[in-house]
């Protein structure tokens, strides 16, 4: 295993850098009114159409077939159809990159296949965000406007050079608002300036436990917790940086709906609950999981999140194996913790309740965080095999036990 590899996280990192230039330059556009709606549109199209062209070359097709046919398939299928439409085709090609890309011998040091996969699995993201809500009446299409006028604003939805490679998931009628408001509010320098000095704090902070890690095994369980606390601190920094390019550009989000805020990076690495680290961990993700699976599924909701959220990343062994383990002690979490909780009365009791159920909250947190990062399946049988697996499957026979209590789930 590659300690240090972060795969699709630190090869985007300069792209999203040489953003913040043109993000500010079209923030400062918009606040002098130099540019019109549709220009704002077409601004935003055409820096995502570049910023695809520079980080991923030639495999920046990957991306642009799929958005320009789902916008095709928007405009010319009725609001009732649209979604399943959309939902299949997008699917369909995401599975079939990941199987041709994963399926051939590529150099490690040529990151934009990483980085296309990667855009590839957000344009997902929005574009059955979008397909919903055109199903649910939220979007309602114009026909008697010309077929351009309709696909501009929704391909700069789709291709938005600000979130093309990372960034919260924000909903077609907020990016079309923001669109038509950008440059009415003051520039957000405190808030741009605030995650800039979180984003070099967590770098300083990977730095620091990077020097620590060495060499070490799966069977080293030290080790392998830093190994993902630093994995941990990657995705904080990029989502750190994803925010503060979409507010520089004017289109942050919301308060309260992005990926990361402090008190979110307290929850994620205080709690000692896994459900609630699983409802915080990357948020926006978590919220479109749950309109697209879970609300939708008639039978087992959480288990059928989890096992699409593994197709979504891409199908390999670890991603099968981490994401449905997660399933299993998150439903497992739900029954454990009212039956401690219950039992832990006296102050000292609480106290030990959650210090224990914290730490067995990360121990769990670190096993499928290597298991999802897995690349071989051989690798997997040696986690499987090595000590990381003791409190997984106490987790699951406790689950076992407890199957007769069916709590109220979140």
């Amino acid at each position: 295993m590659r300690w240090a590899d972060l795969l699709v996280l630190l090869p985007a990192a300069p792209y999203r850098l040489a953003a913040f230039p043109f993000a500010a330059l079209f923030h400062h556009l918009c606040a002098l009114g130099h540019l019109s709606l549709t220009t704002r549109y077409i601004f935003l199209l055409a820096g995502g159409c570049l910023l695809a062209g520079t980080a991923m070359g030639s495999y920046a097709v990957l991306l642009l077939i799929p958005a320009a046919g789902c916008v095709l398939v928007l405009l010319s299928v009725s609001p009732a159809r649209a979604h399943i439409w959309v939902f299949t085709l997008q699917m369909s090609w995401q599975t079939f990159c990941h199987l041709c890309l994963c399926s051939q011998e590529l150099d490690p040091k040529d990151a934009r296949p990483a980085v296309a996969l990667s855009a590839v699995m957000l344009l997902t993201q929005k574009v059955t965000s979008l397909s919903l809500d055109i199903y649910e009446g939220l979007v309602p299409l114009q026909p008697d406007q010309g077929i351009l006028q309709r696909a501009l604003p929704f391909c700069s939805y789709l291709l938005s050079f600000p979130a093309l490679l990372g960034g919260p998931l924000c909903s077609f009628s907020r990016f079309q608002a923001q669109a038509e408001s950008c440059g009415a509010a003051p520039y957000p320098l405190r808030a741009v300036g605030w995650r800039c000095l979180c984003a070099l704090a967590l770098q300083g902070l990977r730095v620091g436990l990077a020097a620590g890690l060495g060499c070490g095994s799966l069977g080293c369980l030290p080790h392998v917790w830093a190994w993902a606390l630093h994995l941990r601190l990657a995705y904080y920094l990029h989502w750190v940086l994803d925010e503060a390019l979409l507010e520089v550009s004017g289109l942050g989000p919301e308060a309260g709906q992005g990926d990361l805020s402090i008190r979110d990076l307290w929850t994620l690495e205080t709690t000692h609950r896994l459900a609630v680290f699983t409802r915080t961990w990357n948020k926006s993700t978590s919220r479109w999981l749950r309109r697209l699976v879970f609300q939708r599924c008639p039978t087992q909701p959480l288990l059928a999140t989890f096992a699409f959220s593994a197709w979504w990343h891409g199908l390999r062994p670890g991603h099968i194996f981490g994401f449905l383990c997660w399933a299993v002690m998150v439903e497992a979490d739900y029954r454990i913790h009212p039956f401690l909780s219950a039992r832990a009365t006296s102050h000292g009791t609480k106290l030990l309740y959650r210090g224990t159920t914290w730490v067995f909250t990360q121990l769990l947190i670190t096993y499928i965080l290597v298991a999802v990062e897995t690349e071989s399946f051989s690798m997997l049988c040696l986690l499987w095999a090595s000590c990381n697996s003791i409190l997984p499957l106490s987790y699951g026979l406790m689950l076992l036990l407890l199957l007769a209590k069916k709590p109220k789930q979140n």
